[in-house]
């Protein structure tokens, strides 16, 4: 599949990368490193990746916005994301022929041409394997962009890092391409000290109850306390999966620019992801996020996160 992959890349003139809304740094990660390798390889394409820009990760690279003329006779390819719905910044439907490369579990079949790994640390390290399997060069700033969506993704190796072969990529990233892990951790891991507090908020207010669950509701209210935005919480909820008694814990922010309610869920050996199709929304089995129409909607994930946590307790 790799072979007939880059085979349609060499078709075409024009090509569009995305990812899913709300770009994560594997999301990033992968979609920018892939339109350097392209262009370091092919310098005669046009590659472009779409989306909403996201402040904090700016480090990346640059999106475009992308027009219906510029998807006319342009290749999609869709990276880390299992559904056509959560596509950030294009339409699926306008173009012929797409690509899809990805680690979740499937929603979607979009693509006759595609590479899913559920077992893959992220879709940064397909990236990286696609790149070396196909004997092309590396760009050091795409390497610096891959390494960094492994790390996050498995949250420096704590989870999701399962075999020989993430390493193997690693290695070969940090060797080969000679990039500095020192300086992509503080990169990718330098936080502002609203941010901390904002932590230590959640930290104070999240409720637990017999089951294991954990959640805590934010306002508009306290991220401005905070001075911060409803985009923050997501580099926090990692930093709860080693708690003792909390099997499964969730954060609903309000986002008032976007009149929705921002979730993002964590869990342990509770298989959350089904639950958050329901919502629009949808991620790996342990990691889930969702756009809420309302706090009442919050209220009814938190009643069935509840039973999934009872029902994980009377089967173990």
């Amino acid at each position: 599949m790799k072979e007939k992959i880059l085979e349609l890349i060499k078709k075409y003139k024009r090509i569009i990368i995305a990812r899913h809304i709300g770009g994560d740094p594997d999301a990033l990660g992968s979609t920018f490193a892939l339109k350097e390798i392209i262009k370091e390889n092919f310098s005669d394409k046009e590659v472009y990746v779409a989306g909403t820009s996201i402040s904090r990760f700016k480090f990346f690279g640059t999106h475009t916005k992308i027009t219906d003329e510029m998807c006319e006779d342009a290749l999609l390819i869709a990276l880390d994301i299992p559904d056509i719905k959560r596509l950030d910044g294009v339409d699926y439907y306008k173009f012929k022929e797409s690509v899809k490369i990805d680690h979740h579990p499937e929603i979607d079949k979009y693509s006759e041409f595609q590479i899913i790994d559920i077992d893959a640390s992220s879709t940064c390290e397909l990236i990286a394997d696609f790149c070396y399997d196909c004997n092309l060069k590396m760009p050091k700033h795409a390497a610096e962009s891959l390494f960094m969506g492994i790390i996050a993704d498995t949250n420096r190796f704590l989870f999701g890092a399962n075999k020989p072969s993430t390493y193997e990529v690693v290695l070969k990233l940090i060797k080969q391409e000679k990039i500095n892990p020192n300086v992509l951790y503080e990169k990718l891991y330098k936080r502002s000290m609203s941010e901390v507090k904002l932590e230590g908020f959640i930290s104070l207010n999240m409720k637990v109850n017999k089951n294991g669950l954990g959640y805590v509701k934010i306002t508009d209210s306290d991220l401005k306390n905070y001075g911060v935005d409803s985009a923050s919480v997501g580099s926090i909820m990692n930093n709860y999966n080693f708690i003792d008694g909390l099997m499964c814990w969730v954060v609903f922010t309000e986002d008032v620019k976007n009149n929705v309610i921002r979730t993002s869920a964590r869990s342990r050996g509770i298989k959350i992801n089904k639950l958050f199709e329901q919502y629009n929304g949808g991620g790996h089995v342990y990691a889930c996020g969702a756009k809420l129409k309302s706090f009442s909607e919050a209220d009814e994930i938190i009643d069935k996160l509840d039973e999934l946590c009872k029902e994980y307790k009377e089967d173990e």
